[in-house]
């Protein structure tokens, strides 16, 4: 049997210099009114936003102080869904909270 020669075609592997962007983030931010509790408020973080008990409480006094928190900060399509399943739950426990979608 002879002995065969095998040769290796060189690979050219180019790098780009294009750097990806990361998406834009945004704030879902919960407000604050007269009828919606502060404990159902904290249920909110809790199950929606999957906060802890530290964060949501913290979060829950800025809305009732300042009027307006910010639960969370996500991709779009992500805070427009968590926005969404907020008002939803409100509105299932008879609650007027607002919850809005902002760019960071």
């Amino acid at each position: 049997m002879a002995k065969q020669d095998f040769q290796a075609d060189e690979l050219t592997v180019s790098k780009s210099k294009e750097k990806l962007k990361k998406p834009p983030l945004y704030k879902v931010l919960l407000h604050n009114d007269d009828y919606t509790t502060m404990d159902f408020v904290l249920y909110i973080l809790f199950t929606i936003f999957h906060k802890s008990e530290s964060e949501a409480f913290t979060i829950m006094l800025k809305v009732h102080h300042e009027g307006v928190g910010v639960a969370g900060v996500y991709p779009y399509e992500v805070a427009e869904t968590k926005a969404e399943k907020a008002i939803a739950l409100a509105r299932q426990n008879e609650f007027p909270l607002l919850c809005t979608v902002e760019e960071e």
